[in-house]
């Protein structure tokens, strides 16, 4: 490992192309690489846009996403001067999660708990590149969590396409492991990621209680993508508006505090503008923490691209997207305005992009911005909120 890649020898780059916008910013940074250096395109733009990664980037070798201790027989390859081409590894066993790795934030552990997923989205290009879901035994994932507690990390997140769909193939689930998780001793707390309404659907009850625990942060990321069930089913998302908000309202019944991420795409081939009104309503009523707005782009090889006759003009998408945006913008700030005089308190687990400054996060896990001089990154501090802002909280550290 070398600090730049003037120093390097051979530079891999971990691409993403779940959006069109993304993989525009990945061909670029790859055409970018410094010359005379062996380039690696490792992760889902190869598998999800091979044709182009080859007509536009120059490049040594190409590896799919969770390559694991393969990567090390692909740069055996590579420097020895021969060329590799769309190694795909989505059908191989899951990569150990002991291997190796390092850090980027020494405080935070990244947990993969699964890979793949079981949707079908008719505009989704993820599924090519990670295939259908693979999931960590329970054991394997607490004891992962037990070594990277061990090496100084206080906070985790379990990650995936869905982290409610973990464990449907291993006679196992989502709420399990986090009762597993939470049984390990000491002091850390746990973020968990995306999960769709159907599949959080399906073990509801056992999932709420599971966030009860006091090891868990009360934060959940469930996209509604559509306020409308006509565009749902056009996209082949498993629910509807109803199981949507019937999810919610379990886990804020048992959670009163709970933030609430969301995501909606505007723009979805065939969304009339009463449809996008529909998904407006749904963001008012629910009152979601964030709100994650996407312009819809067709992926290759999706459903959706084959949807040429129902396109929204590109101008409408991006009017309903700035509507969608300041609405967002709205919610969020009234939301986090009602923090303001709150007390108690938090974990720092990021260095502020001010100098001085630090983020941390609340037991739900509200990002918290304060002022010190000190080396405060893990420790567990009180502070008093003060400021409201959109995007964060600010807070005066109590001594």
């Amino acid at each position: 490992m070398v600090k730049s890649p003037s120093e390097a020898e051979i530079i891999i780059y971990n691409t993403c192309a779940v959006k069109g916008p993304t993989e525009n910013r990945m061909i670029e940074i790859l055409k970018r690489s410094p010359p005379k250096k062996k380039l690696v395109v490792a992760g889902c733009l190869p598998l999800i846009n091979f044709e182009r990664l080859t007509r536009e980037v120059s490049f040594d070798a190409a590896v799919g996403p969770a390559a694991g201790s393969n990567i090390v027989d692909v740069i055996a390859q590579v420097s020895k001067g021969e060329k590799v081409r769309a190694v795909e590894y989505s059908s191989e066993p899951l990569p150990a999660l002991t291997l190796p790795r390092v850090r980027v934030n020494r405080v935070i552990g990244i947990v993969p708990i699964n890979y793949g997923c079981l949707g079908s989205c008719a505009y989704c290009c993820v599924t090519f590149a990670r295939g259908r879901l693979r999931s960590y035994l329970l054991e394997e994932v607490v004891e992962r969590v037990k070594g990277d507690l061990a090496s100084g990390a206080c906070e985790f997140w379990l990650t995936s396409q869905d982290t409610a769909c973990y464990g449907k193939d291993k006679h196992t689930n989502l709420a399990e492991l986090l009762k597993a998780v939470c049984g390990i001793e000491g002091e850390f707390k746990v973020r968990v990621g995306m999960m769709t309404p159907n599949t959080a659907l399906s073990i509801l009850d056992e999932l709420v209680e599971a966030f009860g625990d006091d090891h868990v942060f009360k934060f959940i990321h469930l996209p509604i993508q559509s306020g409308d069930n006509g565009i749902l089913q056009k996209m082949h998302r498993h629910y509807s508006v109803e199981d949507f908000k019937k999810t919610v309202k379990a886990f804020r019944t048992g959670l009163p505090d709970i933030t609430l991420s969301t995501d909606v795409i505007c723009g979805f081939p065939g969304e009339s503008d009463e449809a996008f009104k529909r998904t407006l309503q749904v963001v008012e009523e629910v009152n979601p923490d964030i709100v994650n707005v996407s312009k819809f782009f067709a992926r290759p090889r999706t459903a959706a691209a084959e949807m040429n006759k129902d396109f929204v003009p590109l101008q409408e998408i991006k009017r309903r997207s700035s509507a969608a945006a300041a609405l967002a913008k709205k919610v969020s700030l009234e939301n986090n305005r009602r923090w303001i005089g709150w007390t108690g308190e938090i974990v720092i687990d990021e260095v502020g992009k001010v100098s001085g400054s630090w983020i941390g996060r609340n037991f739900t896990y509200k990002p918290i911005a304060v002022k010190s001089r000190k080396r405060l990154l893990g420790k567990v501090i009180q502070v008093k909120i003060v400021r409201a802002f959109q995007t964060h909280l600010e807070g005066e550290i109590i001594e």
